[in-house]
């Protein structure tokens, strides 16, 4: 087994198919669900390169291109926030929160203009315990797509875990790099030596599944997590903890670009426990940060035409193999 090329993380054409073949075709992970506890409420993102947003109406919950049908504007703020009414900045259309148009001021005399054939695109959303995702020409069904995921945490009481902090972080590297990264531990002794003392890493495993690469190690005293940590093609995780979990979107803004939307859920939310659910969070973050410098070096590397695809270690890099096996069957 062998890296992939390096073009494959650098060519901006390469990005572009990337975006069309597998980001518009895949559910995305938005956050979670209970954000949208009120009428009004929303979270508005990016999504393979679109604006788009979902929102709580009266009868239940919409989501829509995050685009106004006059000019193209952005709707509503990047975000989480609450709205009674959809007002485009630009030109103060209104549309409602089922997505059908309102009031279009100052419009002028217009005998053809028909309200009724502006209502706002909608986009496909679905629920899974909990968490929130939407799609914008899946080619699979939300429950095709979690393929092992299911079964492997359905012991876990994750609707249980209430939201409690988002963390965007943002890292010059390609998606792909992060990705090669997260899915294996071979980098644990070198990138995260804190964390590599906290583990039995001689027991490290890493196994690729459907649509999943789980991996797991026992955890000694002290150590946060709960030594299992999953990815789910083709840009999202979820790791287990003492009393929660996190999740994140590997959201690419570019080939050169990378954010990482970080969710944090907890069990307990009472006030005695409010120092020992941010020092979770912080112990999270900061083991997250150890991965960009290296991750950032790597992209360099690639773009500067030095680096020839070197071998994939049998033991310790599975996930990356899987990883990049996916994504070549994805570019056909």
């Amino acid at each position: 087994m062998r890296n992939l090329e390096a073009r494959q993380y650098t060519d901006p054409d390469i990005y572009a198919a990337d975006v069309d073949r597998i980001f518009a075709r895949t559910w995305q992970l938005v956050g979670p669900a209970s954000r949208l506890a009120e009428r009004g409420d929303y979270i508005a993102t990016e999504v393979a390169g679109q604006k788009v947003f979902v929102i709580r109406a009266s009868d239940g919950i919409r989501a829509f291109r995050n685009v106004c049908r006059h000019r193209g504007a952005r709707l509503l703020p990047e975000g989480v926030g609450r709205c009674a009414t959809i007002r485009c900045p630009y030109h103060q259309w209104v549309w409602g929160e089922d997505g059908s148009l309102l009031a279009v001021p100052w419009w002028g005399d217009d005998a053809d203009f028909d309200k009724s054939k502006w209502a706002l695109d909608s986009i496909q959303w679905e629920i899974w315990r909990g968490l929130l995702f939407v799609a914008i020409n899946p080619a699979e069904t939300l429950m095709s797509q979690l393929g092992a995921l299911t079964p492997e945490i359905s012991a876990e009481p994750i609707e249980n875990y209430a939201w409690v902090h988002e963390e965007r972080l943002i890292f010059g590297a390609n998606w792909k790099i992060y990705t090669d990264n997260f899915v294996e531990g071979y980098h644990i002794p070198g990138i995260h030596p804190a964390f590599h003392q906290a583990i039995d890493f001689e027991a490290f495993e890493t196994v690729a599944l459907d649509n999943m690469v789980k991996m797991s190690a026992p955890p000694k005293s002290g150590l946060f997590y709960r030594g299992k940590w999953l990815w789910m093609w083709p840009n999202w995780t979820l790791s287990l903890f003492d009393g929660g979990m996190n999740t994140s979107r590997i959201n690419p803004v570019g080939p050169e670009q990378t954010e990482l939307i970080y969710n944090f859920y907890f069990e307990d939310l009472s006030e005695n426990g409010a120092e020992m659910r941010a020092k979770t969070i912080a112990d999270n973050l900061a083991v997250i940060r150890e991965d960009f410098e290296i991750c950032i070096e790597t992209h360099k590397n690639y773009a500067s035409g030095a680096y020839r695809p070197g071998p994939l270690s049998p033991r310790h890099e599975q996930g990356v193999a899987y990883f990049q096996r996916r994504l070549i069957e994805a570019a056909v």
